[in-house]
């Protein structure tokens, strides 16, 4: 006998909320397009930072019970996407570098970012489009504390931002971002929430930004796409 499956209404979000991740080449492709292709979207948007957590991180992650959806890649799946992103940067005229990451903490370029937007959005933003920059167009190790300082002065904040992951505020909300990441069902970046609608991938930003525009127009109010409900209880079989 098959269980019925109940339906599930997602909680509307009032401010679109925008994640990305300074690890991801596809963030880096997509806070390249943002700013000239999606500019509504991206002015109104909440930026919010998804990495991958060291081992004090995942600790104090464990008592809020928020799985962090991170698992390492095959060798096929890394293949496919250095030729993606290389066709992806050649259709923008960017030419991507290949970082070679050691042994790195993640929270050295993220929290800095956290710090930022918390204090100033628009300089959070200037930072994470500077460090972006900088790994994947410069091939700098963002994960190095001195880039890291050098990237908030370019920006005009301050070069302590650098050693954020000594900050205990910091590492706070460092917890609270990946809380949000868990809560928000995000599994991959970029991911757009808009009203009760996710959106994931760079191929999905222009819908996402349709999304917007839809609910910001005069008298629409809450656009729900297709049923707007998903089954709780579901399987990844499922979907095919």
């Amino acid at each position: 006998m098959t269980r019925a499956l109940t339906a599930r209404r997602p909680a509307v979000v009032t401010q679109p909320r925008w994640y990305l991740s300074l690890r991801s080449p596809y963030s880096w492709l997509t806070l390249h397009d943002a700013p000239s292709r999606h500019p509504d979207l991206w002015r109104d948007c909440e930026l919010r930072v998804f990495f991958e957590p060291d081992d004090r991180t995942r600790a104090d992650l464990e008592p809020h019970r928020a799985a962090v959806p991170y698992v390492p890649m095959s060798r096929a799946k890394h293949l496919y996407i250095l030729r993606d992103v290389a066709r992806l940067a050649r259709e923008r005229g960017l030419r991507p570098t290949w970082p070679v990451d050691r042994d790195p903490v993640w929270e050295v370029p993220s929290l800095p970012v956290l710090v930022a937007l918390r204090s100033d959005p628009a300089a959070g933003r200037a930072l994470a489009l500077r460090l972006t920059r900088a790994r994947w167009e410069e091939a700098q190790d963002i994960c190095d504390r001195q880039v890291v300082a050098r990237c908030a002065t370019e920006c005009g904040l301050s070069p302590d931002l650098g050693n954020s992951v000594d900050d205990p505020a910091a590492r706070e909300l460092g917890v609270s971002a990946l809380r949000a990441v868990h809560e928000d069902g995000v599994f991959g970046v970029p991911y757009v929430v808009v009203g009760r609608e996710p959106f994931w991938g760079l191929d999905r930003l222009a819908d996402a930004a349709a999304a917007h525009a839809a609910r910001r127009a005069p008298g629409r109010g809450d656009q729900r796409m297709g049923a707007g409900t998903v089954p709780d209880g579901d399987h990844a079989g499922g979907c095919g």
